[in-house]
């Protein structure tokens, strides 16, 4: 997946423990780890709001895009012709 999640880099630096972050965001341990593991396939703003929340940073601190291995091999196609409406 192309989005990856830090938060275990925020615990670091936080030098906040995965079980207390749960209680403070409200979710289980077990759910967290789903999230913090990059498995999770989508989160509430409301849980990325107390997650920023109890982190004391932004969604950009724990979320960020990466290029898919796949998408980075592939050939970018050609653009399409735009046409002008006049005879070309």
């Amino acid at each position: 997946m192309a989005i990856v999640v830090d938060i275990d880099v925020m615990l670091a630096r936080r030098k906040m423990a995965v079980g207390t972050l749960a209680e403070l965001v409200g979710i289980t341990p077990a759910n967290l780890s789903v999230l913090k593991n990059g498995r999770a396939k989508a989160v509430r703003f409301t849980t990325l709001n107390a997650l920023c929340e109890a982190l004391q940073c932004q969604p950009g601190d724990i979320l960020r895009w990466e290029p898919d291995s796949y998408e980075q091999e592939q050939p970018s196609s050609s653009p399409a012709k735009i046409s002008t409406g006049r005879n070309e």
